[in-house]
Formats: C-alpha cells, structure tokens, sequence
C-alpha cells in the first residue's frame, strides 16, 4: 500500500501500528517507510517510520549510514495486497483536505473559536451541549454483560431520567421547608415531620419516574431521529414495551399510593395530575403545536405546590382539610406557594430554549413542532421576558413573609446573570456560543435561588440565635392549640 513516495510491505509491520498509521493520517501527518521483499531489509523498514517520525531508536546506529542504504530500497518499492480492512485513503488526498473539528487538538479548538468571535464573525457549528443521563446510562447498560442484574437496574433508571427527577424532587423538598411554619414545643403533632418528608421524597421521585417512563414508552421512533436521545434504553432495545410499560405503570401506581396515605390526598392528586400532563398532553403535543412548551412549563410548577400542600397538611392541626384548605386558604397563606410555581414556570423557558437551539433542526426533521426550529428570535424574546420576571417573583417571597427581605439584593445578583445570558441569546439570536451561555446560566440559576431561599427564610437565624420561638409565636401557638382542643371536645 501506498504512502506518498514510498511503499510499505504491509507483513513488516503489526496490525496495532498499521491503526496507529491510520490513525495518524487522519491527523494530516505523513509518514513514509522503506520497503524491500529480503530480511535484511525488514530493520531498516521499521528504523525509517521511526525515524520519519521523530522517535528515538535503543541503539546507536547513526541515521546517515541507513538512509545512505535506504536509496537502494526506495528504488525497488513493490505493491503488496491490503492485509485488513478499512483501506488506508492516500496520503496526497488527505494533505488537500480540511482536518475534522473532532481532529483537532481542544486547546486550538477554543482559539479558533475565540478568534472568530473577536473578529466578528459566527461561529458555524454549535458546540453540541453534553449527553443527558439517560443516554449515559444507556450506554453503560448496553457495554454491562447481557442479562444481569446491573445491566437490568442502568436501563431502568435510563428509563426515569435521574437527573430531571432529582431535580423535580429539588423544588419539592425546597417548597416543603419554605413552608412558614414554627417548630411547636407544646404539640409535636403540627411540627414538619421528617418522615413526611421521606415520604413525599420518594413518592415524588416515584410518580416522576412514571411520567418519563411513560413519556419514552410513546415516542421511540422520534426519540431514535435524534442525536440527543437516539441511545435511549427503549431506542437501543435494551428494554422491551411492555418492561417499560410494566415499570412506568408499577412506579406511578406506588407513587400515588405513598403520597396519599403517607403526605395527604391533595399532594397525591397533584402528582398524579403531574403524570398525566406530561405523558398524556405534554408528550403528544409536541407533534401538534408549539404550545407544548406551555404544557412542559405547567409540569414543571406543579411540584413546589406539592411541597406547599404536604406541608401545609402537616402545620396546620385539622384532621378534616380539603384541597381549597391547603391551596386557597382563606387567610391567603398560599401565596408563597404559588410564587415558587410561578418561579419554576417562568424558569422552563430559557432554560429549555437554549437547551432546544442546538438541535432545533433535529427536532423539525422528526416532526416535532418546536417554535425555536421557527422563529429563534420570538423564543429569545419569551426567553428574555419570563427572565426579567424573576424579579418581581423574587421580591414576592419576601414580601409575603416566605424569606427575609436580605433575600432580595442577594437573588438580584443570580438574577441579573441569568437576563444578561438572556439579552445576549437576543441579540445574537443563539449564535456566538449566546444560546450555550443561557443554557448554563439556567442550569445554576434554579438551585442557587432555591437554596439561597432556604438559608434566608424569614424567621430561621432569629430562632436559631435565641434559640426557640418568641413570645409573639409563643401565644400565636397557644392561640391555636385552644382553638383545636375546643374543636375536639364538640365532636365527642
């Protein structure tokens, strides 16, 4: 086989160093070697790659008296049959050609990138955003041996999407403990129970692993048209329809079940409710409309509601509440409730639009209707609006007694980062590395916020510092304390 000027007999070298020369031309760097049918000849093949190639031999035969020899050789060059597939392209074809982006070394990446952007220019290829856990996991249930046990436990948490459900289980634990209640000394019975946390935990992770179960179960020849989601579990076949089906149901039933009989029945209708949205309307408007976006926002503010209404079953000392106790209070109480639904409806759309941008093409060719493969610009500015809303969402929190008013400039500083990254997905219109920024910026925003609001609840460093209730919150307790024993005397 041919390189260049020179021919290789393809027997005097192994198959590792015959990849490693194929690899290397990949990488636009030719090499040449001596060739000759004797076995005198064969050392001082191996010595010229070498030496071609900057590599030091053990001994300490000078270059000048071989290369003087290797005229004679370079003049009887043979062609010999390939000894393995794939064929090794010609090394004047590839000096004409462009390296790959995948080629080039990540350091010279970044400067070109850098250059093109201080000189105005666009960068043509988006730099694809990192593989979502699904896939990953799929990938390591696919190289785990068949049929065990680990490579049955991956695909099945491939199946629930860990990291969208640990994040869904996030705001609901951080609704849970913004819930303005005082731990009580006269009556444990109203205080925040950590078992009814570990119970909303895990019947919220549950009911979210149904929802994505589910939500894989009915779009597999969609999800296989993708870069993104093509190494799913269900794509991969890695798990059959009615595994999937067997677990998305088995998961959501035990969800429902634990939020009812261990939170209370509102926190489990909403979880159920959180199921059906995005796998029975979420998922198959995706291919109807644009305004699926709307439908995945309103998923993603049901669970700090969840978290409300589990706490406020738990503070409030009625055996008898219903669902407009808990959500519609009459003293307003579930304001903040509704402000961090709010905040994590606001927060789905710059976050799932720059999330989309690379790959709104590969969402227009398998028919879905995203309005980022559209009209970028209108998805930047809806990205740009429900931004600067974080602000008055903010600023609510405090304002209804949710966390203390250091809270404000505290989330303004997150805040402001996340609408710059905003402003720059608009003005650039998700070019120049703009859509990639709001990506991470979303991505950070969300938790910082929620536990800068957790460390600055209203109430929290005061009682820590004087270490129990005031006498205000003291009488306030007693108040209702009465009020409940009088309760229970009328029903006997």
């Amino acid at each position: 086989m041919s390189f260049g000027q020179v021919s290789i007999h393809a027997s005097k070298l192994c198959r590792p160093c015959l990849k490693s020369i194929l690899r290397q031309q990949r990488q636009r760097l030719a090499y040449s070697t001596a060739s000759s049918a004797g076995c005198s000849k064969a050392f001082l093949s191996e010595k010229t790659y070498f030496w071609d190639n900057k590599v030091r031999l053990a001994h300490g035969t000078r270059r000048r008296e071989w290369q003087a020899e290797d005229k004679s050789a370079k003049a009887r060059e043979v062609t010999v049959e390939r000894v393995w597939r794939p064929a090794i392209p010609d090394t004047e074809d590839l000096i004409d050609q462009e390296p790959r982006e995948a080629d080039v070394l990540p350091h010279r990446r970044r400067k070109r990138r850098k250059s093109l952007l201080r000189n105005g220019d666009s960068v043509e290829e988006e730099k694809p955003l990192p593989p979502d856990s699904s896939s990953q996991l799929s990938d390591l249930s696919a190289r785990s041996p068949t049929n065990t046990l680990r490579q049955r436990a991956l695909a099945y948490l491939a199946l629930s999407k860990p990291r969208l459900t640990f994040l869904i289980v996030l705001t609901t634990t951080a609704s849970y403990s913004l819930f303005p209640v005082a731990v009580s000394p006269l009556a444990s019975s109203v205080d925040l129970s950590p078992w009814t946390l570990l119970t909303l935990m895990t019947g919220t992770a549950l009911a979210s692993a149904s929802a994505n179960a589910f939500n894989m179960l009915l779009e597999p020849s969609y999800d296989a048209q993708m870069t993104r989601t093509r190494t799913r579990p269900l794509v991969k076949g890695l798990l059959t329809s009615r595994a999937a089906g067997i677990f998305a149901a088995a998961s959501g039933v035990a969800g429902v079940a634990l939020l009812n009989y261990g939170v209370n029945p509102t926190t489990a209708f909403l979880g159920a409710a959180n199921i059906f949205i995005y796998a029975g309307i979420y998922t198959p408007l995706k291919r109807l409309s644009v305004w699926n976006t709307w439908a995945g926002a309103v998923v993603g503010g049901l669970p700090p509601l969840m978290g409300w209404a589990a706490a406020a079953g738990q503070a409030i000392p009625h055996s008898d509440l219903c669902w407009q106790d808990l959500l519609f209070p009459a003293d307003g109480s579930s304001v903040g409730g509704w402000l961090l639904a709010a905040l994590l409806f606001a927060w789905q759309f710059p976050h799932f639009w720059a999330l989309a941008y690379p790959i709104r093409s590969e969402y227009a060719a398998a028919g879905y209707r995203m309005l980022v493969s559209y009209d970028v610009r209108k998805t930047a500015r809806i990205a740009m609006r429900y931004s600067v809303a974080m602000f008055p969402i903010c600023v609510g929190l405090s304002y209804t007694g949710v966390t203390n008013w250091a809270f404000v400039p505290a989330s303004s500083v997150v805040n402001t980062w996340l609408v710059r990254e905003s402003w720059r997905y608009l003005r650039f219109e998700g070019a120049k590395g703009s859509a990639r920024g709001l990506f991470w910026a979303s991505v950070w925003h969300l938790p910082v916020i929620l536990v800068l609001a957790m460390i600055l609840k209203k109430g929290l460093w005061e009682r820590f510092v004087q270490g129990g209730l005031n006498e205000e919150e003291l009488r306030a307790w007693q108040v209702v304390e009465e009020e409940h024993h009088d309760d229970e005397e009328s029903e006997v």
